[in-house]
C-alpha cells in the first residue's frame, strides 16, 4: 500500500467519513457516481469496484460489460455541501477491465494516455479554463421563456441577494475541495457568470472541471436557482465558453517562451499553435459536441467561427495573450472555441495531440489576424487563407470522421461510440419543427 493510500484511509478515520462516492464520467462527459462505505475503500483501492459497463453511455457492449472503477487516492476530497456531522467524501476513478488493464472507453484514460505521450518527450501539459455559465430563476420550463437571475453586464457589480450569496458559496466550496480560483466576475449576458480556475496539469484541471460543475449546481439548488452550462441558452445573449489557456513545460521551464521573439512565443509555441489551427475543424465535434454549441459559434462577437490566430484578438480561434514583463512562465496560448459543456478529458487530449502534431511535423505558423475577423468579407478572409469552422454538428462530425488524429487520440471504441451518438443527436434535431419556423412560416405559407 502506497503512502497516499495510507494517508486517505487514515484521514477518513480521523474525519469519521460515513460515505464515499466514486466518480467517473461517460464518453459524453456526464458524471457517474456510486457510493460505498468506508470499510470498502481499501479493497476498492486494491481491486476496484465492479459494475456493469453496458449500463454506462459508450462504455461496453453487453457481451463484454464487466468493468471495475478503481479510485485514484490523489483525488480524495470531502464534499463540503454534505452533512458536516456525517461527512461524505469523493474519489475520481480510473475504469479498468477485470484483468486490471485500462478500459479504452474511459475518457480519463484517453487524457492520461495523451499526457503520457507528452511526458515521454519531456513535457507537462498545463491548462487554465475560464468557465462561463448562466443562472436562472426557478422553475426552468423549456417550453416557456427563461428568466435570468439578473440583468447585469460584463464586470458589473450586482448586489442581488441570490447572486452574491451564490458566488460566495461556490468559491468557498471550491476552495474547500482544494480547487484554486483565480477570479470570478459577471459576464456579458444577463445572469451570466464566469469563474476562472488556476493553472494545473491537464488531468487535474479536467477533474476540477467535473467537480466545478457539481459545485455550481449544488450551490444554485441550495438557493432555489438554476445553473446551466448549456452553450447558448438565450438567443439574444452571448453563449457560454470555456476559453482554455495552454502551455507546455519542460521541468520548470516554459517551452512556449522566447525572450527574443516579438510575441515572446518560442518555435515550439508557434508550432503548437500551427497544429491547433491545422486540426481545428477535426476536433470541433468534441470541443463543441452539442447541436446547441453551433448557435454559440454563429453569433459573432467573441465566439470564433474562423480558423486563425492573433495576438490579443478576441475574434480569433487561437489567441496569444500579452506577455507579462519578466515573467516567462506566463506565456501561453488560448483556444476560444471550446464551450462549457464539453467533455474536458476528451477535449484536452485532442488539443494536446493537435498541438504536438504541429511540433512533430515542424508546422509553419501562418500570419496572424489582427483585424476583427467577423467584420471581414468572405473574399477578404479567403485572401488571408482564413477558413471557417464547421457550422453545424453534422458538418463537424463529417470532418471528424476522416481525421486520423482524432481516431488515434480517442481510440477505436470512444471514436466509434462518439460518432454514432452525435449522428443520432443531429438526426433527432433535424426532425424538429422549431418556434422560429412556426413564427416565420406558419402564417404566410
Amino acid at each position: 500500500m502506497d503512502k497516499q493510500t495510507e494517508y486517505v484511509l487514515r484521514l477518513m478515520e480521523e474525519r469519521d467519513v460515513r460515505f464515499v462516492r466514486l466518480w467517473f464520467t461517460d464518453v459524453l462527459g456526464f458524471l457517474k457516481s456510486v457510493a460505498i462505505s468506508p470499510a470498502e475503500v481499501e479493497q476498492a483501492f486494491e481491486e476496484g469496484i465492479g459494475f456493469d459497463g453496458s449500463a454506462i453511455e459508450g462504455f461496453a457492449r453487453v457481451y463484454e460489460s464487466d468493468m471495475l472503477a478503481r479510485p485514484d487516492p490523489t483525488t480524495f476530497q470531502i464534499l463540503p455541501w454534505r452533512d458536516e456531522d456525517k461527512p461524505t467524501a469523493r474519489l475520481f476513478c480510473d475504469i479498468v477491465l477485470p484483468d486490471g488493464s485500462p478500459s479504452y472507453a474511459d475518457p480519463r484514460f484517453v487524457l492520461k494516455r495523451a499526457m503520457k505521450k507528452a511526458a515521454e518527450k519531456g513535457f507537462t501539459f498545463y491548462t487554465h479554463p475560464e468557465i462561463e455559465f448562466y443562472l436562472f430563476h426557478q422553475p426552468v420550463d423549456p417550453a416557456k421563456p427563461l428568466h435570468p437571475l439578473d440583468n447585469g453586464g460584463y464586470f458589473d457589480h450586482t448586489s442581488l441577494k441570490e447572486g452574491s450569496e451564490f458566488r460566495r458559496r461556490t468559491i468557498t466550496m471550491l476552495e474547500q475541495m482544494g480547487i484554486s480560483v483565480e477570479f470570478s466576475h459577471h459576464e456579458a449576458g444577463p445572469g451570466q457568470h464566469e469563474i476562472d480556475l488556476r493553472y494545473a496539469d491537464a488531468l487535474s484541471t479536467a477533474d476540477n472541471i467535473m467537480s466545478f460543475r457539481v459545485i455550481v449546481k449544488e450551490a444554485a439548488d441550495a438557493l432555489g436557482i438554476h445553473a446551466s452550462f448549456m452553450p447558448k441558452p438565450l438567443a439574444d445573449a452571448p453563449g457560454s465558453a470555456m476559453h482554455t489557456h495552454m502551455s507546455l513545460f519542460d521541468g520548470d521551464t516554459n517551452a512556449f517562451y522566447d525572450a527574443s521573439d516579438e510575441n515572446h512565443l518560442s518555435t515550439v509555441g508557434k508550432q503548437f499553435v500551427a497544429g491547433l489551427l491545422a486540426h481545428a475543424s477535426e476536433i470541433t465535434a468534441v470541443t463543441n459536441q452539442w447541436v446547441n454549441s453551433y448557435s454559440r459559434l454563429a453569433c459573432g462577437a467573441e465566439a470564433p467561427s474562423y480558423v486563425c490566430w492573433g495576438r490579443n484578438n478576441r475574434s480569433a480561434l487561437v489567441r496569444v495573450p500579452s506577455y507579462k514583463p519578466h515573467k516567462g512562465t506566463s506565456v501561453r496560448v488560448e483556444l476560444r472555441s471550446i464551450d462549457s459543456a464539453a467533455n474536458p478529458y476528451l477535449a484536452y487530449a485532442l488539443m494536446l495531440n493537435a498541438g504536438f502534431d504541429g511540433i512533430d511535423k515542424g508546422m509553419e505558423l501562418p500570419p496572424g489576424a489582427e483585424d476583427d475577423v467577423w467584420s471581414l468579407t468572405d473574399r477578404e478572409r479567403r485572401a488571408m487563407g482564413i477558413t471557417p469552422l464547421p457550422r453545424s454538428l453534422d458538418e463537424a462530425i463529417t470532418v471528424m470522421e476522416t481525421s486520423d488524429l482524432v481516431a488515434e487520440t480517442l481510440g477505436e471504441h470512444v471514436f466509434d461510440y462518439f460518432m454514432k451518438n452525435k449522428r443520432a443527436e443531429y438526426e433527432e434535431y433535424r426532425r424538429q419543427v422549431t418556434p422560429w419556423e412556426l413564427e416565420k412560416l406558419l402564417g404566410v405559407l
